[in-house]
């Protein structure tokens, strides 16, 4: 039953947020007083993506270290620039708006982006060691990225933050990969399928309570929210781009090319959206929360448009 429900889900993963989105501007004042629990449940969530995952599956692409490290610079470097950049000169007399765009672009990869680079048969190993060892330098990177770029403009507890990652984050990833090691892969093999649905449920009622602390920003459709939104419309597909540019450079595999292009563009959106309503201001979260609007859309679309190039060249050899 738990792995019937997980299929379907899957197919659902480009309504989950946009649904849970809505529900959250709808019950705005019912839920936002439930946001305590939003590092819980994501905690949880991270807890249950790991128990899939293995140490040694890590050291497998530490031994080829080239494209991971290619793409934590696209991560950690390249992307927050560009949404500084851009950011600035969009919105130059909104620091808020900026430090979202910011916080969207620095946070680390998603856990559900080993979801897609499996469906369309990438590099499911250079997908895990990508989410490993970003999930173990997430708090240290991304509030040192966020320190450099946005520096005084908006207030935030680096310390507080640091602490709120690895407990969120760190901590479950080791636990449910300890886990996987002590019972030699059968927690991947018997926890993994049955925590998956849980967790796809999760990731909706996370999203829909940060969506409520930001409801009254949501409901006023304005021109500047849509010019917000088709913003970070185009930030994040740049990230996808980006990512299958860099190893078509390199001239990598095909499972490599689709490992980065996934990894590339998707974000670990529901713990930035955990973070922008615990540390920072409400409307820095909105640039978040619209990301969550469009991640898995994209991942849909950049999905097919890999699956039609290859299919379109495997029909002329």
């Amino acid at each position: 039953m738990l792995d019937s429900l997980n299929r379907r889900l899957e197919k659902m993963m480009p309504l989950i947020t946009p649904v849970s989105v809505l529900l959250g501007v709808l019950l705005g004042s019912h839920l936002s007083g439930f946001t305590f629990l939003s590092p819980w449940i994501f905690a949880f969530m991270t807890f249950a993506g790991s128990t899939s995952s293995s140490f040694k599956e890590f050291l497998k692409a530490v031994a080829q270290p080239v494209p991971l490290l290619t793409c934590l610079f696209i991560l950690h470097v390249l992307m927050p620039l560009i949404a500084m950049g851009l950011g600035h000169v969009v919105f130059s007399d909104d620091a808020y708006t900026v430090t979202g765009l910011i916080l969207a672009a620095a946070i680390p990869t998603g856990i559900s982006s080993l979801v897609w680079v499996a469906i369309y048969r990438g590099s499911t190993v250079l997908t895990l060691s990508i989410i490993l060892l970003d999930t173990l330098l997430s708090p240290f990177v991304v509030p040192f990225t966020l320190s450099v770029l946005i520096g005084a403009k908006v207030q935030m507890d680096i310390g507080e933050m640091m602490q709120g990652l690895f407990l969120m984050i760190v901590l479950p990833s080791l636990l449910g990969m300890l886990l996987n090691e002590r019972t030699k892969g059968r927690a991947k093999e018997i926890w993994s399928p049955r925590l998956s649905p849980f967790a796809k449920i999760g990731m909706g009622i996370v999203v829909a309570i940060n969506s409520s602390v930001i409801a009254q920003y949501l409901r006023d459709i304005s021109f500047k929210l849509l010019g917000t939104a088709l913003f970070v419309l185009m930030l994040a597909s740049l990230g996808y781009v980006i990512g299958w540019l860099a190893a078509k450079l390199m001239r990598w595999d095909d499972d490599i090319v689709i490992a980065l292009t996934f990894n590339g563009g998707m974000r670990n959106i529901s713990a930035g959206a955990v973070l922008a309503v615990a540390y920072f201001p409400a409307p820095v979260a909105i640039p978040v929360v619209l990301g969550m609007l469009f991640q898995q859309s994209l991942a849909s679309l950049f999905g097919y448009l890999l699956n039609q190039r290859y299919r379109l060249r495997e029909a002329r050899v």
